[in-house]
């Protein structure tokens, strides 16, 4: 049974991961799948039966200009990110907008001022930050468990076949491994040990132009990070954090990791935290408890942490001479 003070959700872009979202929007009692979007109506009627979701439009801008709902989660194909992100502010909707928020750092700074502009909450949809045990991971980095951290390494790789990779090989949409699936291990990185002093990245290319695998070496005053990403190739997708006393060990797949370990003196001792749901759940409640209380960003996962990881991600893109440009 739903509460009366309910969070009424919209969604665009009904694809793959609109549909895991979804699924675990259900699980929530303080959430209302409440309207789809999409420019095939057929599609938005399935899915909002799919999910008892009581409206359905074939049109972006009807979901916008609905009254009753409170928060729209964008999951259109990258290159769209910024512009309906914009456009669903200024109708005075709060939004969670998938990763990565946009394909540039100068379209991610207009979101974020469209945000503060509209006073509405705003949100980039990086899940992994709300997981159970990553929270529980960082409060045990902060608490000096294995000491300072010198080392990070992890990866995302995935092979995928080009003639089944529908937007991942479309360069247009803001296709390849950098901006799909390269985000999480400098997102984990960022969290880590913040903003790198000097980074070097080197790619394998399709035809087409898009990345399809790009490693990562970040450089701080004192320690490193060793980063990849791939869409030709498949990994253990495992995220290990050395530092000076031990080292914590984050479950494959890391970036929805239900558990880790802990390495000190010789002993290792491993912790279960089982993800609500998929792990969607996290980060939904986190953007209820922040319209509730009035807030405009996550404290959590904050517009200038979205500002520096689409920095850091834009230095890549120009290193390796990726551009989306039409």
């Amino acid at each position: 049974m739903k509460n009366d003070n309910t969070i009424k959700w919209g969604i665009i872009g009904l694809g793959n991961i609109a549909n895991q979202f979804a699924a675990d929007l259900v699980l929530l009692q303080d959430a209302t799948l409440f309207a789809v979007a999409s420019r095939d109506h057929n599609k938005a009627i399935e899915f909002a039966q799919k999910y008892n979701c009581i409206k359905s439009y074939d049109s972006y801008e009807a979901l916008f200009k609905d009254d009753q709902v409170d928060i729209i989660y964008i999951a259109t194909p990258h290159d769209s990110h910024a512009q309906l992100s914009i456009k669903a502010l200024e109708n005075g909707k709060h939004v969670l907008c998938e990763k990565p928020m946009a394909l540039s750092y100068k379209d991610a700074g207009r979101m974020i001022e469209a945000s503060r502009k509209h006073n509405k909450f705003f949100m980039e949809a990086f899940w992994t930050r709300f997981i159970p045990s990553i929270n529980e991971v960082l409060e045990k980095i902060n608490q000096g468990i294995i000491g300072d951290v010198k080392y990070v390494k992890a990866d995302f790789a995935f092979y995928v076949d080009e003639k089944e990779g529908g937007r991942l090989f479309n360069k247009n949409q803001g296709g390849g491994a950098l901006f799909d699936i390269g985000v999480y291990p400098l997102f984990l990185s960022y969290i880590l040990l913040g903003i790198p002093k000097e980074i070097i990245a080197k790619s394998i290319y399709h035809k087409n132009g898009i990345d399809l695998q790009t490693s990562m070496i970040l450089q701080y005053e004192n320690a490193q990070s060793v980063l990849s990403a791939s869409i030709a190739s498949e990994s253990d997708m495992k995220a290990t954090i050395s530092a000076t006393h031990g080292h914590i060990q984050l479950n494959a797949p890391w970036f929805i990791a239900d558990g880790y370990s802990v390495s000190t003196n010789d002993e290792e001792e491993t912790f279960s935290l089982p993800n609500l749901g998929k792990g969607y759940t996290h980060e939904a409640l986190e953007c209820h408890d922040c319209i509730r209380n009035n807030q405009i960003e996550s404290k959590l996962w904050s517009h200038q942490n979205s500002l520096d990881l689409s920095k850091i991600v834009e230095e890549i893109k120009n290193q390796i001479g990726l551009s989306f440009e039409k």
